[in-house]
């Protein structure tokens, strides 16, 4: 397999990146993205960005951890391994458990559309290992225009939300939307809601009596949720233009039933600033630059489970963590001859705190921080370069990262990572209706502070502080055919990681805590990817796709004797019916699948999930041109199912013999949205 694949990458390294019009937005698709679209007219179920990308596409898994504020696994990959962006600010979670994955920080009711990067081919952002998720939020407008939304669904879900835009003069536009919802805690298939599904794990041995809430707090909602956005777009002359944005986020109560605490809250704040200066001379076809910074408050306690008392004395437990990352980036391009020139510089400085506190009062820092005040400071130079030959488009890149990585905590050591990556794509057209395109590429991300030196709340080292930085050398190959009313599209990929990071629950001393869990090895992971539409009549389509990844380490981690890679899903499934009458109606319904799980990291905590098939549908009618109404049901067949694993770097409810809590996805789900438009 891997010679087959070496030989494909250089027959292929002089194509890639076919490239697509799409009538509905203004942006460049490739071969090797995704695109999601009209995101906030659209994924109107709930603001939680992860389910709706799982249900787009076959190639995103959803990693459940609650009602909101879910995480993704993308081609089997999870974490740093993905690089998230917020109109091209670099976003990150401040829990080191994942309950505030970077994709949690902005919502499907701002979004305009979503770029998924599949593969090491980014070199203008930091840490694009293997995927890349570029959101990209609602624009103001000069023309007055705005809308109301009023949302409520089953387990007392009801949300509100608004957008308004326009031009305060000739040259000064704005945009200003908001939000609110809350939801109560789902019931899965089985009618089990957050206090049942523990219930049910403690009598099956894989939860303790002190993980479930206490009496006064088991009719708690799942979560609550308050959001702004503001944007202003200051056109300087006709060829240049300042922005400006903030967005804030601010949950509380989050509910996290599979694991032993909950997000008491959970505070967001982005600002982002971007000048675009274009036609600057023959040397400067688009200069911008572009500053950002976010901050994220995230404390979780053991307050509403019984743990929290102990023998009628108080023994909550806190963690409490705060991220912060801001960054610089400065591009020009330039076009000569058949030649797009883009170069530029990158910088970007984060700092990730975290401590413990008993009863409120905080735990010695030199003994009980957990992430010690660390800085992971990156500066980068990149280029790339855009060739258009006829038929033939290369597209090829390169960046080099210098990286430091300190703790304020004189014991752990310093990390500094020097790093090239590169990639080669192209894309030939055959005919009018044949492209087909290959790529290889090199990326890199570093460890992050969690990887490195994170400490449980006995004070005992879960980091491992000597990890090398993740190199992903990948290559993929594919085509593109338009069939009159239909088209299809197929992918194949196969990377080879170079010190994978992967975490080795083996290394565990007599008091069940780990101690340097994390280890560097090297492994690979290859699939495919199928996805087409069919018009059977103007009004009636089909649309669908399957996804396919096996991950395998090259040797077993330390002490242990599997080699399956964690966060591998099997074969997935989405498929979807369409019925479109008169712009004013719109009927879909949708099937989204997976097969059981015959490959995974049994060794480091994941289970064998059985195969799935839910089926959702949807309604909206357009009234009087400016009031839609929507109505939908998901999971129509209340089936009761998991859709992700139970790896144990997240630290989930157990049992006594170490097995632990696996969470089903919600049962039947019905929803209604009306939205004025104005």
């Amino acid at each position: 397999m891997k010679r087959f694949f070496y030989l494909s990458a250089v027959c292929a390294s002089a194509l890639f990146a076919a490239e697509a019009e799409l009538q509905t937005i203004d942006v460049e698709a490739k071969a090797y993205t995704e695109i999601v679209k009209d995101v906030h007219a659209e994924e109107i179920k709930s603001a939680d960005v992860a389910e709706a990308l799982h249900k787009q596409s076959s190639s995103i898994l959803l990693k459940r951890r609650s009602g909101i504020s879910n995480d993704i696994a993308i081609r089997g990959q999870v974490k740093d391994n993905i690089a998230v962006t917020i109109d091209g600010a670099k976003v990150c979670g401040a829990c080191p458990n994942r309950m505030d994955p970077p994709i949690s920080h902005i919502l499907a009711n701002n979004i305009d559309y979503i770029e998924i990067l599949q593969g090491p081919y980014d070199v203008e952002n930091f840490g694009v290992l293997s995927a890349g998720v570029y959101i990209h939020t609602i624009m103001p407008e000069k023309e007055a225009h705005g809308d109301l939304n009023l949302n409520i669904g089953s387990w007392g879900y009801h949300k509100g939300s608004f957008s308004v835009s326009g031009g305060i003069t000739d040259n000064v536009r704005f945009l200003l939307s908001g939000s609110t919802e809350k939801g109560g805690q789902y019931e899965d298939g089985n009618g089990n809601d957050f206090v049942g599904q523990i219930d049910k794990n403690i009598k099956a041995g894989t939860a303790m009596k002190g993980n479930q809430y206490k009496t006064k707090y088991q009719d708690l909602d799942a979560f609550s949720k308050d959001t702004i956005m503001a944007k202003l777009f200051w056109e300087i002359a006709d060829n240049q233009e300042l922005r400006l944005s903030y967005t804030g986020n601010r949950s509380d109560d989050i509910l996290y039933p599979s694991s032993p605490m909950d997000a008491l809250y959970d505070d967001s704040d982005i600002y982002d600033a971007e000048y675009i200066a274009k036609d600057l001379g023959k040397y400067s076809k688009e200069l911008t630059a572009q500053i950002y910074r976010s901050e994220v408050e995230h404390p979780m306690s053991t307050v509403y489970r019984n743990s929290s008392t102990t023998e009628g004395k108080p023994t909550e437990m806190t963690h409490e963590l705060n991220t912060k990352m801001q960054g610089a980036k400065i591009k020009n391009s330039f076009d000569m001859d058949n030649h797009t020139i883009t170069e530029g510089v990158d910088y970007s400085l984060r700092n990730w705190d975290g401590g413990y506190y008993q009863n409120g009062t905080p735990l010695p820092p030199a003994m009980f921080a957990s992430i010690n005040d660390v800085d992971t400071e990156n500066r980068a130079l990149f280029a790339k370069d855009k060739i258009a030959m006829d038929k033939l488009t290369l597209d090829l890149g390169a960046r080099y990262d210098d990286t430091v990585i300190t703790s304020s905590d004189p014991r752990q050591q310093e990390n500094d990572y020097n790093e090239f990556g590169a990639y080669l794509l192209g894309s030939y057209q055959m005919d009018s209706d044949t492209k087909c395109f290959a790529g290889v590429g090199r990326s890199s991300r570093v460890p992050d502070a969690k990887e490195l030196y994170f400490r449980n709340k006995a004070g005992i080292e879960v980091g491992t502080p000597d990890l090398e930085a993740v190199i992903n050398n990948e290559i993929d190959i594919g085509a593109e055919k338009q069939f009159g009313s239909s088209s299809v599209k197929a992918k194949m990929f196969y990377s080879m990681y170079e010190d994978f990071i992967a975490y080795n629950t083996s290394n565990v001393n007599a008091k069940g805590a780990a101690y340097h869990a994390y280890e560097n090895v090297d492994a690979t992971v290859y699939g495919f990817e199928l996805s087409g539409s069919y018009f059977v009549t103007d009004a009636l389509s089909i649309d669908g796709g399957i996804s396919y990844q096996r991950g395998e380490k090259d040797h077993p981690l330390t002490n242990q004797t599997g080699t399956d890679l964690p966060d591998i899903p099997p074969l997935m499934f989405t498929g979807a019916v369409n019925y479109d009458y008169d712009d004013t109606l719109n009927l879909r319904a949708e099937l989204i699948g997976a097969d059981e799980w015959s490959h995974f990291d049994w060794e480091n905590g994941e289970q064998e999930l059985d195969s799935y098939m839910t089926l959702n549908l949807k309604a909206t009618k357009t009234l009087y041109s400016n009031f839609e109404v929507t109505l939908g049901v998901d999971n129509l067949l209340d089936e009761a199912y998991a859709v992700s694993n139970t790896y144990s770097e997240l630290t989930l409810l157990a049992g006594g013999d170490g097995d632990v809590m696996l969470l089903n996805e919600p049962g039947r789900y019905f929803y209604t949205n009306l939205r004025y438009k104005f």
